[in-house]
Formats: C-alpha cells, sequence, structure tokens
C-alpha cells in the first residue's frame, strides 16, 4: 500500500452524553468515550446493539439527538470528515470503469490524479481491471476497489462497517492483511465486525455495546483474556457463543 503514515497525524476522536433518539426510543444511549489515537478500534456487540449506527455518528453521517462528537478537540465539522473515509459492507461504487471509481474521489476532493489513481488500483490488485466496468468485478474485488477509493486521499480515519462480510476466505485474506497494513502505516482504523477471530487478530482496542449502550472498552488483550471473572456477563455469553437473554419490545 502507498505510505501514508508521513501525511497522517495523531486523529482523536471522542464522544460525550452521544444519543440517537428514534420513534422515542434510545437506539444510541448516552454513550461517553474517547478512542486510541492509534491503531484498530473494533466495535463488537450482539445484532441491533448499535454498532453500525454508533460508526455512523463518529463518521457524521447521521447527526445524534443529544451530546457532542469531537475529533482533536474540537466539535465533528466538514473539514474533520474529509480526513476520514468509510467502506460499507456492501459496496457502493459508480456506474463507471474500475478507474473511475478512484478518480471521482480524488476529483471530490480536487485532486484528479490519474497515476496517483492507477498506484491505488496496483495497491489493491486491479490494476489490471482498470478500464473494466465496475459493476463487473467479483464481490471480493468490488470490496478491494472499495478499499482503494477510501484511501485515495490518504484519510486520517478509516471506518469499516461489516467490510469483510459475505467474502470467500481468500478475499478475507486478502483484505484482513490491507487493514493491518493501513494500520500500521498510520492511519485510525474503526470498524465494527461479527467476526470474532477476525476482531481478534486485527484489533487494537475493544468496544462492546449492548442495547445501544457502551458496555466496556478495553485493550483486545483484556477483552479476550482468558481471565473473565471481571467482565460483565453480557460480554462473557457473547465471547462463549451464548445467545442474549430475550428482551420485552
Amino acid at each position: 500500500m502507498p505510505d501514508v503514515s508521513s501525511q497522517n497525524q495523531i486523529h482523536t476522536l471522542s464522544t460525550r452524553n452521544l444519543m440517537l433518539n428514534i420513534d422515542g426510543r434510545p437506539l444510541i444511549d448516552n454513550i461517553s468515550l474517547e478512542l486510541q489515537p492509534t491503531g484498530t478500534s473494533t466495535i463488537l456487540g450482539y445484532n441491533g446493539a448499535g454498532k453500525s449506527l454508533l460508526l455512523r455518528l463518529l463518521h457524521g453521517l447521521i447527526q445524534p439527538s443529544k451530546g457532542e462528537i469531537r475529533c482533536n478537540g474540537e466539535r465533528l465539522s466538514r473539514s474533520y470528515r474529509k480526513k476520514q473515509a468509510m467502506v460499507f459492507q456492501k459496496p457502493v461504487l459508480l456506474r463507471r470503469s474500475v478507474i473511475e471509481n478512484v478518480r471521482f474521489a480524488l476529483r471530490v476532493r480536487h485532486r484528479d490524479d490519474p497515476d496517483h489513481a492507477r498506484q491505488m488500483l496496483q495497491a489493491v490488485g486491479l490494476e489490471k481491471q482498470a478500464l473494466q466496468p465496475a459493476r463487473l468485478l467479483s464481490g471480493g474485488e468490488q470490496q478491494r476497489l472499495a478499499l482503494a477509493r477510501a484511501l485515495a486521499n490518504d484519510p486520517e480515519v478509516l471506518f469499516l462497517d461489516e467490510a469483510t462480510s459475505n467474502l470467500d476466505p481468500a478475499s478475507l485474506g486478502w483484505i484482513e492483511h490491507r487493514i493491518q497494513e493501513i494500520s500500521d502505516g498510520g492511519t485510525k482504523v474503526v470498524m465494527v465486525t461479527h467476526d470474532l477471530a477476525m476482531a481478534h487478530r486485527l484489533s487494537d482496542e475493544i468496544l462492546f455495546l449492548d442495547n445501544g449502550r457502551l458496555i466496556t472498552q478495553s485493550s483486545a488483550q483484556a477483552f479476550f483474556s482468558s481471565t473473565r471473572n471481571d467482565k460483565p456477563e453480557i460480554v462473557e455469553s457473547f465471547l462463549t457463543g451464548r445467545l442474549p437473554e430475550p428482551r420485552l419490545a
């Protein structure tokens, strides 16, 4: 991957009393946190815990009902969002060629550089498909293209929302390797995944959500430690594969 570490600075993300209410229901419930400024922070939890919602709030895609999000001590703004990028579970690609998808991302930031676009495709192994329509790529290739496009403008923070779901093992391994390279290169990675093994391999920090609340935040080593006496019961249930207790609506 191209070296982005020289352009990246420490990028701190924090929230205070963050709330997201929809139809009177708190989907994100009074979350205050500060992410580690480097490495990979992974958000875990059962389905419906609010993981993807928290990720979208941190990236500014949706606005909180209450509370605030701060980047480097200042409120999240459009200028800070330009230093971030996001890859979704299902790649959102333009009906254009592979290279034009990357060049479009560059043009949005007033940086139309065909050579740089080709370098990004080479970094994700898609240089031979540069002129091919993006919609003809396989699922794994489309996700690689989404990753190349997200990284084209050297983001300080990369958000990944189930970006490896439904991929074949070869594509999964390839993208995992690139995520580790990106993190090691200085880009802050914040990801949501259901894959515990992947979270174990890649994470430096774990945040566990349940019912819109932040239950625990710790180093990955502590979270996955075999010593679980100090872990909340729901975290231990999650780690051992037990289903959550049913809740009344």
